[in-house]
């Protein structure tokens, strides 16, 4: 689905009419959230990370460990395919039975991928991720707004902020997090400079299927990259032979360069139909102060093995 654009609206007559069943929707998530997860009992020494996933999109429930050779985005969601190319990945609908496989493979930390609201597992640390030009939209909870639980319930298990852009619509947020001595990390979406340089002098096409295309499309701009015609589609779209096509046809009418993300490429992979020479677009996040990433998760794994060599 494509978040629907009154979401980030300050006053919008949608979102007031949703409001109720945003307030009920709410209520159930903050119950749950409450719930006390199951204690994977990790990490340990000497840290073999593991990034447990659910696999949004995919057909399987797992667990299975992630092969990019065997697996497609059809199989196991877009952005297992783009992690695995760093770190192992887990892809499980059930949260417990992916723990069990990640450990079995020497798992000592567990990165749950999109899991901060999911009470099923016992969490040593939370890290929310916010835009900061979009911010929280309206600040209002699914379906009114793009929420998934109340912001009180969620501030209040937040170890760690990560802003992300030179924007200020997050502002509020970490100001309240500065009250509760919460750590705030900013960082940037820095473009690969090859990326940058295969596309200089040419004329794109620039098409993606993420949370925020407009963005992807502004970033390429800010590079200096000359961007003809534009085609956001819905965030982890699947495309169709048809699209596909269509975008190839017009592509070539017009002598343009096709261009998108990495996360939807991973999408295009294996697919039949799928024209050669489509660009990538990659980026890398940086932070401004990595000393200090370190030092939080460092912080964070020497308690957690505090309170399990505790219990022993």
């Amino acid at each position: 689905m494509r978040e629907p654009a009154f979401w980030y609206r300050p006053r919008s007559f949608k979102s007031h009419a949703l409001r109720p069943l945003g307030l009920l929707y709410g209520a159930i998530t903050e119950r749950r959230m409450l719930r006390q997860g199951f204690d994977a009992g990790i990490p340990e020494l000497g840290e073999t990370p593991v990034v447990l996933s659910r696999g949004y999109g995919g057909r399987l429930k797992g667990p299975v460990m992630v092969d990019r050779e065997r697996h497609t985005a059809s199989d196991i969601g877009d952005e297992p395919l783009m992690m695995v190319r760093d770190v192992p990945v887990v892809v499980a609908h059930d949260r417990l039975e992916g723990v069990a496989l990640a450990k079995s493979r020497g798992a000592t930390v567990v990165l749950m991928d999109d899991g901060f609201q999911n009470p099923r597992l016992l969490k040593d640390a939370s890290l929310i991720v916010i835009d900061s030009e979009r911010g929280l939209g309206n600040g209002k909870v699914f379906p009114a707004g793009p929420l998934r639980a109340p912001l009180k319930a969620q501030l209040a298990r937040t170890d760690a902020l990560v802003l992300i852009g030179n924007g200020h619509a997050a502002n509020d947020v970490a100001a309240e997090l500065a009250k509760r001595n919460k750590p705030e990390l900013r960082a940037r979406l820095k473009p690969d400079a090859a990326s940058v340089a295969q596309l200089l002098g040419k004329r794109v096409f620039a098409f993606a299927g993420i949370g925020d295309p407009a963005r992807f499309f502004r970033s390429l701009r800010a590079c200096g990259i000359e961007v003809a015609r534009t085609r956001p589609f819905a965030d982890h779209h699947m495309f169709s032979q048809n699209e596909i096509a269509a975008l190839a046809a017009e592509a070539q009418r017009e002598q343009l360069t096709l261009v998108t993300t990495e996360k939807d490429l991973a999408r295009l992979r294996g697919r039949e139909g799928v024209p050669d020479g489509i660009v990538p677009f990659a980026v890398q996040l940086e932070f401004d102060d990595p000393a200090a990433l370190r030092q939080l998760i460092s912080d964070h794994l020497y308690r957690a093995r505090e309170r399990r060599f505790g219990r022993r």
